[in-house]
């Protein structure tokens, strides 16, 4: 097997079973089982943390996540829609100070906080406040923060709604070898990608969108996923289901966004990488 699987899930999952005192991280992946690390550098210093409504894989080189899942039902995301949001963005205790970003780190960087695993998905005001750890957050650009990403997470939240379940994994992607960092040290993602597996219509597929200015995105199967980013999200779907792409939604902006740029999907998937990790 070619997938590598982070030492610090393993470590986390002993935590919890010893302790009692961490929620359940099986909860969040698809048959159980927590995304893959195909690349060996994105799995150095890495840590899994489980909350209540999402559980990351944290990395201490990047001082982001690596990826965060999500089990979206029908009844959470409604429970979600009657919830207030309120902004409570702080570190993350849990994690080494070295190894964690800080709010200073994100002061005056011209990067949004964005959410990996979106606050407007959380189902309780726990859930929702543990969103805004920033073990949770990558910087991301504002306008794509605000604009197509916010369109592709409520489009995700609307086939939720539809299907009734879905399991969610989100993440950056780092290609190239002069990445910027905020404040010397947290590391700013070129892409983001969003992968989406729909259990009762056994189908999956995934968005990316440049981490960046514009209306564009790409949609790809799991398959393609895991050889642009380096992380296979649902790593026991079967073949078939990995190869083959659903289609997903038009990412719908919020109608505060509305503008004559509209999301418009490109080519069959994103563009080659160079230079990858």
């Amino acid at each position: 097997m070619r997938r590598l699987y982070a030492a610090g899930a393993m470590l986390a999952f002993l935590a919890a079973a010893c302790t009692g005192r961490e929620p359940v991280c099986n909860e969040h992946f698809a048959d159980g089982t927590p995304p893959a690390i195909v690349s060996p550098s994105l799995g150095k210093k890495t840590q899994m943390l489980c909350f209540e409504g999402y559980a990351v894989m944290h990395s201490g080189v990047s001082r982001t996540p690596i990826w965060a899942a999500e089990h979206l039902t029908a009844t959470s995301v409604r429970s979600a829609d009657e919830l207030k949001h309120k902004n409570s963005f702080h570190a993350e205790e849990r994690l080494p100070a070295a190894e964690r970003a800080e709010l200073r780190d994100y002061a005056r960087s011209g990067f949004d906080r964005g959410h990996m695993a979106p606050a407007g998905d959380m189902g309780t005001e726990n859930a929702q406040y543990e969103s805004f750890s920033l073990a949770n957050m990558i910087p991301q650009h504002p306008n794509n923060n605000q604009g197509l990403w916010a369109g592709i997470e409520e489009s995700v939240r609307r086939l939720a709604r539809q299907s009734g379940e879905l399991f969610v994994v989100t993440g950056p992607v780092f290609e190239g070898t002069s990445l910027q960092r905020l404040n010397g040290r947290v590391l700013v993602p070129t892409s983001v990608f969003k992968a989406i597996y729909d259990p009762a219509r056994r189908q999956a597929a995934a968005y990316v969108t440049p981490n960046a200015e514009g209306m564009e995105y790409w949609t790809m199967s799991i398959a393609e996923l895991e050889e642009f980013a380096r992380i296979d999200p649902f790593p026991r779907l079967p073949a078939e289901i990995r190869e083959t792409k659903m289609t997903l939604p038009v990412p719908e902006l919020h109608k505060s966004r509305k503008s004559k740029n509209r999301p418009v999907e490109v080519g069959p998937t994103a563009p080659e990488t160079k230079g990858k990790p």
